[in-house]
This record gives C-alpha cells, structure tokens and sequence, in this order.
C-alpha cells in the first residue's frame, strides 16, 4: 500500500512525491526489492513521469533504491550481512555522536533531553493489537537517540548518523516485534539518558555501543529463529505488497484507498 499524496503545485508535489515514497520504503509499505514501476507510480501520485524519475534518483543516491540498466528501479533489498555491516559503520558513528554530545550539550540540550525521554518512558512499546511495536513508541524512540546526540559539533557527522539510523529502521520495521526476547529496552535507555545527563561521555558511549549491539544480535535471531545466536542467511521479512493494479487509472486508485 502506497500513502496518497496532497495534491499541489508541481515543485511541491515533486517533493512530497519523494518524500511520500521515503516514507513508504523507511516504514517497509514498499518491501524491500519490490520493482518500482515509473508509469504506475506517475498515476498514482497524479503527476508527471519527470517527477517520479527526480524522486527515485534522489532515493537511489540515499541507497533506499537500486537501479540497473534495462531493469529500472526496485526498492533496495535487505540482508543479513548488510545488517552487520550496517551496524559496524552505526557504531563508529554513533558513539562519536553521542560522546561528543555529552561532552558539550548546552542546559538546553539537557531540558530537551529531559523531554524526550520523559515521553518515551511514559510511552507504552506495544500496540493496542500487543503484537507489534507501537507507531508512537518508534517515532519517540528515534527523537530520543536523535536527542541524545544532537549536541554533537559535526554536522557531517550527524547527517551520516541519521542516514544510518533510517537504514536500520527497515530492519527493525521488518522483522516485526521483538519484545519475545529478554531484554528490558527501557532500563537501557534509562541508564544511557542518565549518563548523558551526568555528563559522563565515556559511559554513554559504552552503552549506546552495547545498545545498537544488542538490538542487532536479537534482529538476527529473529530472522533465523535461532535461540543460540547464529548469524541468518538472510533477513526475514514481511509478505511483499503488491504494486498497484495494471488496469486503469479509477481501478489503481481505488484498489489503493482499499489497502
């Protein structure tokens, strides 16, 4: 299923066509190596091919697309090896993020801190459904960890950070949840927030190391449902969505409200 754009002028609606389509593949509402068809996405967002063409160029420079000649695009695929090496590039990234945030958060680094966390913490992680993480959860998850290391003086840095951090998104998106396996997720955060807020970058950046650690051993052990650890061959996913419908334009549109 597709999220149906605003309709607007032609510039903005060529942003919100990319962004719509970001959106889609972060959240795994577009599966991973699902073939993206230019002219029924044209239809669907109303608007010209030129548009469609401008967004997945942008997408596949961020790496949330492939493209091959003769081929056209599909949606970038998912692995377990490129989850480890994900992750290896993260740790590197996120523990010089977070110590130098530490370091030289301003008080009001701090009070947002306080914020963000004070709502994840209040935030149940499941759904109402109890079988999947909560929408709401995830988004105070991401501006936790985005806010613990937003006092970082690297701008390069921290735009690297967040490209990464998205990637892995679609890993934890995809592998459905994960409370089943022992693990108190908000002592974690608990005691990374109270190392920032100590000002103690050393330890902060120990667990924010362990953290990203332990969350990528358990999404392994998800996808292979291996209790003892072993690395999966790859990384299991959720049933491939469909495209939409080939027929005309009314059926398309419809088939994509029902969904």
């Amino acid at each position: 299923m597709m999220t149906q754009p605003a309709q607007q002028g032609s510039t903005s609606l060529a942003e919100e066509v990319y962004a719509t389509m970001r959106a889609d593949i972060l959240s795994c509402r577009l599966s991973p190596g699902m073939k993206l068809k230019i002219s029924e996405f044209a239809e669907h967002f109303s608007t010209g091919l030129a548009a469609v063409r401008e967004a997945l160029s942008r997408l596949s420079a961020e790496g949330l697309v492939t493209s091959e000649p003769q081929k056209g695009f599909r949606v970038a695929p998912v692995s377990a090896d490129d989850l480890i090496d994900l992750t290896k590039a993260r740790l590197h990234v996120e523990e010089e993020c977070v110590r130098r945030s530490v370091t030289l958060g301003s008080l009001q680094w701090e009070g947002e801190l306080a914020a963000a966390f004070h709502q994840l913490d209040r935030t149940p992680l499941l759904a109402p459904d109890g079988q999947r993480v909560s929408d709401e959860w995830e988004r105070l998850h991401q501006e936790f960890h985005e806010a613990v290391a937003s006092a970082c003086d690297s701008q390069w840095l921290l735009r690297i950070r967040r490209q990464l951090s998205e990637h892995a998104e679609r890993y934890r998106r995809l592998s459905g949840p994960i409370d089943r396996f022992t693990r108190n997720v908000a002592m974690e955060h608990r005691a990374l927030f109270e190392a920032a807020m100590a000002r103690d970058p050393n330890t902060a950046a120990k667990l924010i190391v362990a953290h990203l650690r332990e969350t990528t051993r358990i999404l392994l052990e998800a996808a292979s449902g291996n209790a003892e650890g072993a690395s999966a061959p790859k990384v299991a996913r959720r049933p491939t969505r469909k495209a939409p419908p080939s027929e005309g334009r009314r059926s398309r549109m419809a088939a994509a409200r029902e969904q």
